[in-house]
């Protein structure tokens, strides 16, 4: 199965509106017993999730996932910072690339994939103002193009 397929549980649509996506990474997620299970449930939220690189070990933060209905007092913190699960190659990259001004890693999918939960990470570069509306407008014109041509 590529990259990104699987039974999507939560998306981080506003990413591509405020971040060029220059390429993404297929990741794992350390997470508990109680976490997987509001996962599979889709009580997830990426969008204020961002990722950070420290000591080697890739991190993904400021994830929302809702704590699970049926827990008790084992239930995880619903902020946590997360570990990912990525090859030493990949997060070898991933370093090189951020060092790079105005790049960074962002959260893009959460899904299942043979009854794992990945997460994609996008490596982004952040967008102007001025870039946001260019691409408000093309898309509107594409929207327009397409109208015309299925009316004939």
């Amino acid at each position: 199965m590529p990259k990104g397929e699987g039974k999507v549980l939560a998306q981080n649509r506003k990413a591509s509106h405020d971040y060029i996506i220059l390429d993404t990474i297929e990741a794992g997620m350390v997470l508990t017993g109680t976490e997987i299970k509001s996962v599979r449930k889709a009580k997830i939220n990426l969008k204020d999730g961002y990722s950070s690189i420290r000591n080697g070990e890739v991190f993904l933060q400021n994830v929302h996932i809702s704590p699970f209905e049926q827990g008790n007092i084992f239930n995880h913190d619903p902020l946590r910072t997360r570990k990912l699960l990525l090859h030493k190659k990949q997060i070898k990259y991933l370093i090189e690339e951020t060092k790079t001004t105005g790049v960074t890693l962002v959260p893009l999918k959460v899904y299942l994939k043979n009854g794992v939960a990945k997460v994609l990470i996008g490596l982004a570069k952040g967008k102007k103002s001025y870039d946001k509306r260019d691409a408000l407008k093309q898309k509107d014109m594409k929207r327009e193009i397409d109208r015309a041509m299925k009316e004939r």
